[in-house]
């Protein structure tokens, strides 16, 4: 199938890679250059702007930053993926994580230029996708799905229908906010025992075997006993996601206090310079404040 990626970081590239090695022919775009040589050199073909895409491939895949990137691309004035002539009959999923109010207005844009539309979130990290195990949730219309779900199993094994509009975009925030609460109480738990003089290897083994050692635990205990911070979701991009689950809550009339203090707390991280680490820096942070580590 021709396919084309657009949105080149860490978890485009890596779902582009996945692409390729599963035998499609990939055109790739990005916003700043130089992101797409490594895919390449790996057989994909760079395009000169998104509206592009559609001269070359069936479906177009958008994996961007947030919703003011997916506005750009999909529904720009000029070229904008929703609505271009070029694109209908062909199929538009989006694997972003953005508002439910811009993926709303993509879909009606979709749906006046005869696009096909899926929102497509996803649930792991770049190492994740590498291994295959990556998690996607899908929704829109069913016939769009069908069409196109061995494609998004090429990506990732475990792919879920979830239903019609956006509920894949609810699911996917529902799942971030419990991502960033477990990274909150595990960072609490080394600092605790560190605090007593707790080994963190003799800690996070007990953990490890422990009826709390959930897959993204276990995923955060080889970078935790190396002390090692880089980035596979920064606690910028973390932060973000929690702005939407509070945005999409109070639209909803849902209280998710827990959430609310841990957006804070990584709020804070930014604030401190740590933004552009691993959101496990919420680590790093209560070590700060502990005196643990110097600030």
């Amino acid at each position: 199938m021709n396919i084309s990626v657009l949105g080149l970081g860490q978890m485009g590239s890596a779902i582009a890679e996945r692409l390729i090695s599963a035998g499609h022919e990939v055109s790739v775009w990005n916003r700043s250059k130089g992101r797409a040589d490594a895919l390449v050199a790996k057989g994909a073909t760079e395009l000169a702007a998104p509206s592009d895409a559609w001269s070359r491939s069936e479906v177009c895949i958008t994996m961007v930053a947030d919703s003011q990137a997916l506005a750009d691309v999909a529904l720009a004035r000029d070229g904008g993926l929703a609505h271009a002539a070029a694109g209908r009959g062909r199929t538009l999923i989006d694997m972003s994580t953005v508002s439910a109010e811009i993926s709303s207005d993509v879909a009606a844009a979709a749906e006046a230029g005869g696009v096909r539309y899926l929102r497509a979130p996803v649930s792991g990290n770049p190492g994740v996708v590498r291994a295959g195990n990556l998690t996607v949730i899908a929704s829109g219309e069913d016939a769009v799905f069908t069409s196109v779900e061995s494609l998004l199993r090429d990506i990732g094994p475990h792919v879920f229908y979830v239903g019609e509009g956006d509920a894949a975009r609810v699911i996917k925030l529902a799942l971030n906010l419990m991502v960033a609460g477990t990274a909150e109480l595990l960072a609490e738990c080394v600092a605790l025992a560190e605090g007593h003089g707790v080994r963190r290897d003799k800690l996070l083994e007990v953990v490890g075997a422990s009826a709390v050692a959930s897959p993204l635990v276990k995923y955060k205990i080889g970078p935790l006993l190396a002390d090692d911070y880089t980035s596979t979701f920064s606690a910028r991009l973390m932060r973000k996601d929690l702005d939407l689950a509070l945005e999409s809550a109070a639209a909803g009339g849902v209280p998710l206090p827990v959430t609310g203090v841990v957006q804070q707390l990584l709020q804070a991280c930014i604030s401190t310079g740590l933004g552009d680490l691993d959101f496990m820096a919420l680590l790093v942070r209560l070590q700060r404040e502990a005196g643990q580590i110097p600030a």
